[in-house]
């Protein structure tokens, strides 16, 4: 049987080892212990979390709880919004600001009396791959200290990889769940596009964008995702029910593609954990896997295509970030024009500005279809590599990064080849297609072996990710 944290904890605080309450404190005292090592968290909201476990607590007791997992803490990235409580992404922009409602994969955690706690830090944004670009703090692997968790979703990932909380939740444009799942050994999906409601997400790019969980295993980020997806008529791109099926079939004898001239590159800790689950995968009698070499001719254009899409769409979702509605709003100017160029200078940090003159320009008059309109007809021939290779196979296979954790600063001063850890997320991204990280076998620094699906096929995905998992265990951070 799959292990399962969540599971485990379920057992407990039904059989009455601990209480919510007992729960709760444990995690913040390990918060307390490391947390100024890590710095996973923006804010830790220990009040609102210990009274909801109180309620939880009473609920247990009367024999009316909201589900099995009531009770159990789950951390939220910080551009996932929450009623009456403070969401910002991680920018000097919105500081301060509170939600007035909450995001719906936040109503439907609660609604299983899940309980948010706190705010997890994140490249601002959304903006980054090592969350370096947060406007207050640097997160830090919790494998090695001295290296990045990778990002956007950095502290997402930091904050489960560290045992601060058993899930956590993040957000994947390019890459942003799945590249931190696997730079701190831990599992990180990002789900089919449409079935996983955007409404409370802030967006950053929103044709790519997705809400997806961080767990230490894959039968935890089930669960979660289970929980989280589903049809919202609050979000236009949520897909109804009735428009798909999830994928349903057994893992034996599975076509598994590779890409190989995609991951020709890699570096070489990265190419030998690989080839060790291509054997895995091959000799497993409960799977017996055909790996068949792949042709997808269009992923080699997927970082500049991704960029020019993920600024542009930014360009136009930050322009509401003006200092008139809401968010920082400069002081001593003199005109409306001002106030927008001061209040952006000064809550913007450098990535974002970055990003939203590239995508300016690329939106331009004169410049849009030489950039925005040809990366969006080369992302129709991307989606459409998928689309004939999961005729030919099953599942897609290949690294998640293509080397592990960097050091913090190795390459903050470089952004193309910060962009390029990006590489082999972005094809999933851009063709909508669900994908898994899950650990690979490592010696010294976390490597992730990362899963593509075909639409729907989120279940697939998570057996063979089991079997993965089961024969390669993935080694826990030692913090002390």
């Amino acid at each position: 049987m799959s292990k399962s944290v969540l599971n485990d904890i379920a057992g407990q605080l039904t059989s009455g080892e601990i209480s919510s309450v007992d729960l709760l404190n444990r995690y913040f005292s390990k918060i307390d212990k490391y947390d100024a090592k890590v710095k996973a968290f923006l804010e830790v909201e220990k009040d609102e979390a210990i009274n909801a476990a109180k309620e939880s607590d009473f609920r247990r007791k009367n024999g009316t709880l909201l589900s099995k997992y009531d009770g159990i803490p789950v951390g939220i990235k910080d551009n996932i919004v929450q009623k009456g409580r403070k969401s910002g992404c991680a920018s000097k922009i919105l500081e301060g600001f509170t939600s007035v409602y909450s995001a719906t994969v936040i109503e439907k955690l609660t609604a299983k009396g899940f309980i948010p706690v706190g705010r997890l830090n994140m490249d601002e944004f959304a903006m980054g791959s090592s969350t370096e670009n947060s406007a207050y703090q640097i997160t830090r692997n919790p494998h090695d200290l001295e290296r990045a968790p990778g990002g956007s979703s950095g502290g997402s990932a930091a904050a489960v990889s560290a045992g601060f909380l058993p899930v956590s939740l993040g957000s994947d444009t390019g890459g942003s769940i799945r590249q931190p799942a696997a730079f701190t050994g831990i599992v990180g999906l990002k789900p089919t596009y449409g079935t996983v409601s955007r409404f409370g997400l802030i967006a950053f790019a929103s044709s790519l964008d997705q809400i997806g969980p961080f767990s230490r295993y894959v039968e935890d980020t089930k669960i979660i995702y289970e929980i989280i997806k589903g049809f919202d008529e609050k979000d236009s791109t949520s897909l109804p029910l009735n428009q798909y099926k999830m994928v349903e079939r057994d893992i034996k004898n599975l076509k598994v593609g590779v890409p190989w001239d995609l991951i020709e590159g890699v570096s070489p800790e990265v190419k030998e954990s690989f080839e060790a689950i291509i054997e895995f995968l091959k000799n497993d009698p409960e799977m017996n896997c055909e790996i068949i070499k792949v042709n997808m001719p269009h992923q080699k254009y997927g970082i500049p295509v991704y960029y020019l899409t993920a600024t542009s769409e930014a360009s136009a979702n930050l322009a509401r970030f003006d200092g008139v509605r809401y968010g920082r709003r400069a002081e001593k100017i003199k005109n409306l024009e001002q106030l927008y160029e001061n209040s952006r200078t000064e809550g913007f940090g450098r990535e974002v500005k970055r990003r939203i003159l590239l995508g300016t320009y690329a939106l331009s008059s004169g410049y849009y279809d030489a950039f925005y309109g040809k990366a969006q007809k080369v992302r129709t021939l991307i989606r459409e590599d998928y689309v004939q290779t999961f005729k030919e196979v099953d599942l897609i296979l290949m690294p998640t990064t293509p080397t592990p954790p960097f050091k913090i600063g190795e390459k903050s001063t470089d952004p193309v080849q910060m962009y390029l850890s990006d590489v082999l997320t972005v094809g999933a991204s851009l063709a909508g297609v669900p994908a898994i990280s899950v650990p690979s076998p490592f010696s010294k620094l976390p490597v992730g072996i990362q899963i593509q699906g075909n639409y729907f096929s989120e279940n697939l995905i998570f057996k063979v990710a089991s079997r993965i998992e089961t024969a390669f265990p993935a080694a826990e951070p030692k913090l002390d």
